[in-house]
């Protein structure tokens, strides 16, 4: 993964909000993933449209914060090893 990456929900997954349990979820067709803020922030942006420096930019931007990067590609690299995310 780099700054270019353009991260999408991996397939056999679908990201939705929950409102039973008030938080993000990813949906696959032998359960559930109940996500953390920060998990479900990122998640959402993660929908093929952005890079990821991008993503990482309107974080920050939301948050009011600076230098996300580390962490945020972190997660997205830690998502890809459990396909929740994929990229070409």
């Amino acid at each position: 993964m780099s700054p270019g990456t353009i991260p999408r929900i991996g397939s056999g997954f679908r990201l939705q909000w929950e409102p039973a349990q008030e938080c993000h979820v990813l949906l696959y067709p032998e359960g559930m993933v109940k996500l953390n803020q920060s998990a479900g922030e990122i998640l959402k942006r993660c929908d093929g449209s952005r890079t990821a420096a991008q993503i990482v930019t309107d974080l920050e931007s939301a948050f009011s914060a600076q230098g996300l990067a580390p962490e945020v590609f972190a997660f997205m690299e830690l998502a890809a090893q459990q396909r929740w995310l994929a990229w070409e």
